[in-house]
């Protein structure tokens, strides 16, 4: 019979320990569904962009252009090889084409020649003929690109044997974007672990604003006519200043590490600091359903493995839009601020980009921020201020 009565008496020590139970029974379930939506949204799906430049000739039997053929075949190839996932979209504009590739709409563009069929047709008659030439535009850095590239080759390769009998009529040349050329895999997973120092503090700013309920000290505060803003500025200054030093000091072991730091100080500090203000304000969030530091180091954990494993920061991870808005991609992750400071990061640091380039990931890092800060206020004053 006493085994009874601590076992009931253990049951609801346990039901108290709420977060820690929910804890232990939520990882699994969470474990399986994290990696249910890893293999969901890393299912390959590969954009190829192509501007045939292509003029043609004029011969016995009329118009050719070998540019449009080549097109053709790559949409028969297309369809033949209904298994891979490659789609082709036509474009006329080599800028538009290079912002859809830095904005990951596309893996790779290709350029076929003006002088395509020209020199194809001069080669097939003359071996010291100029090669026609087409050239690959993509991330050297990236997978996708490498896949779509070698495929692209592939059909490259069986046109012109087709045609010509052989494939040593054309010369592929292979244009980089931005430094992704010389960039090593260690310098690729950077911006990702600098967004990571900042993920975490969601610990230290949540444990700052709970701290101010777990020790009572709310009621002096508010005994002293201090108001919201100032609470909330007081804190989040404090947790500002943490965030970028943070990021620094990462910064700096990286470049300790070989690290090439090719971008603009500035603008990493600004990317980091609208970051940092966004975790602080989602820490209020985390601050507002929970009285204790204990209960925030078990309850932040949910939120940290999203913000770590969904959003690219501690793994490469593709998200698949759901639309555009004026050309940017929004997707579920999109509603995570790391998303798009690690996409500003990638483009300011690997694409050479400079800080007007990434105002769209800037914008919607403030516009969550807002958000958050919003949130969190209202439910925080709700819990723990309304007795106050």
């Amino acid at each position: 019979m006493k085994a009874v009565s601590i076992a009931a008496k253990s049951l609801k020590e346990q039901v108290r320990s709420f977060w820690i139970l929910l804890l232990t029974l939520m990882m699994g379930p969470f474990f399986i569904f994290v990696y249910y939506l890893i293999t969901e949204s890393t299912m390959p799906h590969y954009e190829l962009i192509i501007i045939n430049k292509d003029k043609g000739i004029e011969n016995e039997s009329g118009a050719v252009n070998l540019g449009e053929q080549l097109l053709d075949y790559f949409e028969e190839s297309s369809k033949e090889s209904g298994f891979a996932p490659f789609s082709i979209s036509i474009s006329g504009s080599r800028e538009e084409s290079v912002g859809r590739l830095k904005s990951k709409e596309a893996e790779a563009l290709i350029i076929i020649d003006d002088e395509f069929t020209i020199r194809l047709s001069q080669r097939m008659k003359e071996r010291d003929a100029p090669v026609a030439g087409i050239e690959f535009i993509g991330d050297l850095t990236s997978t996708n690109y490498l896949l779509s590239a070698v495929w692209a080759g592939e059909i490259i390769n069986g046109f012109i044997s087709e045609y010509a009998g052989e494939n040593s009529y054309i010369k592929v040349t292979e244009t980089p974007l931005g430094v992704s050329g010389i960039i090593s895999e260690f310098d690729l997973v950077v911006p990702g672990i600098l967004i990571v120092s900042l993920i975490m503090l969601m610990f230290t700013a949540s444990i700052a604003f709970v701290a101010e309920v777990e020790n009572r000290t709310m009621l002096r505060l508010r005994m002293s006519e201090m108001k919201a803003y100032e609470f909330l500025s007081g804190i989040t200054a404090v947790q500002l200043l943490v965030g970028i030093i943070s990021m620094l000091l990462t910064l700096l072991t990286a470049v300790m590490l070989g690290f090439s730091f090719t971008g603009s100080i500035w603008a990493l500090i600004i990317i980091s600091a609208l970051t940092s203000l966004s975790i602080i304000a989602f820490s209020l969030i985390i601050a507002a359903f929970t009285k204790t530091a204990n209960e925030v180091l078990v309850v932040g954990n949910f939120p940290m493995f999203l913000f770590m494993f969904f959003t690219g920061a501690a793994f490469p991870l593709k998200a698949e839009p759901i639309f555009f808005l004026a050309g940017y991609p929004v997707s579920v992750q999109g509603l995570m601020t790391p998303t798009h400071a690690i996409s500003a990061l990638n483009k300011t640091l690997v694409m050479d980009m400079g800080l007007s380039a990434v105002m769209t990931e800037i914008s919607s890092i403030l516009i969550l921020t807002v958000i958050y800060f919003l949130a969190g206020a209202f439910i925080f004053r709700r819990r723990h201020l309304k007795n106050y």
